[in-house]
């Protein structure tokens, strides 16, 4: 059983309110009663809750994220998160701010968090545009001791301390063997859709998606990437064209947004071609489309996780501690119609 300040008060043979003056450095106890209680502190294992303690003398935690503007459905829904977070701001002891950016802009995402110098913050939690610069930024503010969390895309051979989103490579892998089997041993060609191979996050989907069908469906031809900016419009130009112009295509991988523009393409050019389709994000538009079998299977993540792990790894962070790694690993779902919640 985890020790408590009545086991530290009971070694050392003082009472609970010197135990609270020694834990929370307040005046008011001799040297060698501190002494007595410090080394009770070591003998016993004694963890102190942190939280608990900030919460009792108040401390709030000033937290930012950086978020992309854009008609990107599940941004909109992480959006949500960060705005349903700060309802609670009151239980959590936070003070939560949305900083907004171009999404894709690296240039406006390094102005963001060289802006954020100087200011007293708990934390800042960003959806990375794994650039250079953008690095730079990241590590600039790492080393003015402020906790950076990497939010759904995570930063290459940055100093961020962690990154809350699930493991990209796997969900590309499990994309490409979802696409493969429900195929069937068809020979074809695929498309791939994504937003940007400027964000790490579709790189490496694309990594593990393709590393799978070159060693396991190798009558699979994988197209060359289309990009889409997580943009409807440019979605739906970019299916409508490669339908249009390739009866080949079996399948269509989308690994990233932009799915109301893919779903409408599909329902306007790809109806009676038996075409297969994988897509991430579950939201009202992906679940319609799924459920009336436009599409076959979708890929999730949970932005609510992924914004309360967020927020208490950048706490635990300011207040030195570490993180309980199973409590902060998001999990990847596969929804098919049948199992939607």
């Amino acid at each position: 059983m985890r020790p408590t300040v009545y086991d530290i008060a009971a070694a050392a043979g003082v009472s609970l309110a010197t135990v609270d003056r020694v834990l929370n450095q307040r005046p008011g106890v001799r040297l060698v009663t501190r002494e007595k209680v410090e080394a009770a502190i070591r003998e016993i294992g004694y963890v102190r809750d942190v939280a608990a303690a900030n919460l009792a003398k108040g401390r709030i935690y000033p937290v930012v994220f950086i978020l992309p503007t854009g008609d990107n459905s599940f941004m909109h829904g992480l959006y949500a998160e960060v705005r349903q977070a700060m309802t609670r701001s009151a239980f959590d002891r936070t003070e939560i701010r949305i900083v907004e950016v171009p999404a894709f802009d690296a240039a406006a995402l390094v102005t963001a968090l060289d802006a954020l110098h100087g200011t007293d913050l708990a934390g800042v939690a960003l959806v990375a545009t794994d650039a250079p610069d953008v690095r730079a930024a990241v590590d600039r503010l790492v080393e003015a001791r402020v906790p950076v969390v990497t939010l759904v895309s995570d930063l290459t051979g940055s100093t961020r301390h962690h990154y809350a989103g699930v493991d990209n490579i796997a969900a590309g892998r499990t994309a490409a063997r979802l696409l493969g089997r429900f195929l069937g041993g068809r020979k074809g060609d695929l498309t791939v859709l994504a937003g940007s191979m400027l964000v790490r996050d579709h790189r490496e989907r694309l990594e593990g998606f393709a590393s799978v069908m070159a060693a396991e469906f190798p009558q699979l031809r994988l197209l060359p990437v289309l990009e889409g900016r997580d943009d409807p419009e440019i979605a739906n130009t970019l299916i409508c064209e490669a339908l249009s112009g390739n009866n080949d295509i079996i399948g269509i991988y989308s690994l990233g947004a932009g799915n109301r523009g893919l779903i409408r393409a599909l329902k306007a050019t790809g109806q009676g071609r038996g075409l297969t389709v994988v897509v991430h994000e579950l939201t009202e538009h992906t679940r319609a489309a799924l459920q009336d079998g436009t599409i076959d299977a979708v890929l999730n993540q949970d932005a609510g996780h992924e914004v309360r792990s967020a927020i208490r790894v950048m706490k635990a962070t300011a207040d030195g501690q570490g993180v309980i790694a199973g409590q902060e690993r998001i999990r990847l779902d596969i929804f098919l119609k049948d199992n939607l919640p």
